[in-house]
């Protein structure tokens, strides 16, 4: 089947330093290290990061150079929770807690940062999980501190959508979520290829990855909300500035977009699962066709807009993206590892690294806490891992 490739399935083995970093040690992966169990950064076997078609990254140390360091690292400092069942979305509270969205459950809990307790505080009206659908991305509203408006993106029987709930701490464990308010319905749902993202960019409007579920021709067509990444209000609206007046969508020939951030300089970052050739991280511009299904990878076509990096497909499978200390730190699936593509401006620094290969299996979800900070999620039990007992975990990472 020409679209049929799926988030993918890998198989690994973790180290003893993997149980050592979970214990609370920290295990640094520096450039050029090779801890036990696996290799430390390496640089991705790819064709040269680009910009664009024919602009080769600047060499670290030229006079251009600037922003992120080449070589970078990442510490394991601690794990927030374990035990996890399927998670996938990760929206961090005001006073440092978390929201953690449960794929296959349909459920939404509370992880208390301290002590890793998790508790459910609802589940969500007409999930339907099966395949790669199911309860997926998490937001709160830029004025979640008065509204208490939690936003999900879920597939239900028809099709996926994105609905808000109040999120009422004072009532009973199980019972916070109000009934579900409908932002947008009608993106298209498959077994594969449901996107799922969503976040709040610095505008303060909500923006959403989607996917093509298998029908590369969905990518392509700019009335149908699949493929594509959206750009809408809090109340689900087109927003003012978008390519065309009246509609949500903000980029286009997307296969399956899982991974959205933003930098400093408020330009958005979007990783996407290519087919059997190239994953891709993209620099999204409004109205850009990304070129799914006629290209994968750097085409170099007029009209289609390149990928900055691209990844061989056993490599990477990428989900969430963050962006911290100037690189973008991306989550890989069935590459089972983090990848860091340091960046000046909208263009690379230097080849992308890897850390942590391996060492923990399946990577869903990266999401920055400021600074040097970031959370990892696991994906083992998503029924194309391998689970170990613990799994699925949140880890906290220091980067540099």
């Amino acid at each position: 089947m020409r679209y049929g490739r799926y988030e993918g399935q890998g198989a690994r083995r973790r180290s003893a330093l993997a149980a050592a970093a979970l214990a609370g040690c920290g295990v640094v992966l520096a450039a050029g290290c090779s801890p036990a169990g696996g290799e430390g950064a390496r640089a991705g076997s790819s064709p040269p990061v680009t910009a664009s078609a024919g602009s080769s990254a600047r060499p670290s140390g030229s006079p251009e150079a600037s922003g992120a360091p080449a070589k970078g690292s990442v510490t394991v400092t601690g794990e927030v929770a374990k035990g996890l069942e399927s998670p996938w979305g990760v929206a961090p509270l005001p006073d440092g807690d978390l929201l953690v969205a449960s794929r296959d459950k349909g459920t939404i809990s509370r992880v208390e940062v301290g002590s890793g307790k998790v508790t459910p505080i609802g589940e969500v009206p007409g999930v339907a999980p099966g395949g790669e659908g199911g309860l997926l991305g998490l937001a709160l509203s830029p004025g979640f501190a008065s509204d208490k408006m939690v936003y999900a993106y879920f597939t239900t029987e028809s099709d996926n959508r994105i609905a808000r709930m109040r999120y009422d701490e004072h009532r009973d464990p199980g019972q916070q979520l109000g009934a579900p308010d409908t932002v947008l319905r009608g993106i298209p749902k498959g077994l594969i290829h449901n996107g799922g993202r969503i976040a709040f960019g610095p505008d303060k409007m909500l923006y959403a990855g989607t996917g093509e579920t298998g029908d590369g021709g969905l990518a392509q067509d700019k009335k149908s909300l699949g493929g594509k990444i959206l750009r809408m209000t809090p109340d689900g609206d087109p927003v003012h500035g978008n390519p065309e007046a009246d509609s949500v969508v903000y980029s286009y020939g997307h296969r399956n977009v899982q991974g959205l951030a933003w930098d400093k300089d408020k330009r958005l970052w979007a990783a996407e699962f290519g087919q059997n050739t190239w994953d891709e991280l993209n620099l999204i511009e409004p109205g850009g066709n990304y070129g799914w299904p006629e290209a994968e990878g750097k085409a170099g076509r007029p009209g289609l807009r390149d990928p900055v990096a691209v990844w061989k497909t056993d490599e990477a499978s990428p989900s969430g993206i963050a962006v911290a200390q100037g690189s973008v730190w991306m989550a890989a699936l069935k590459g089972e590892r983090l990848w860091r593509i340091p960046l000046a401006g909208a263009s690379p620094v230097a080849e992308p690294e890897t850390f942590l290969e391996g060492k923990y299996g399946r990577l869903r979800t990266v999401v920055s806490l400021g600074g040097d900070r970031l959370l990892l999620v696991t994906s083992e039990t998503d029924g194309r891992g391998s689970p170990e007992a613990g799994d699925d975990r949140i880890l906290t990472l220091t980067v540099r």
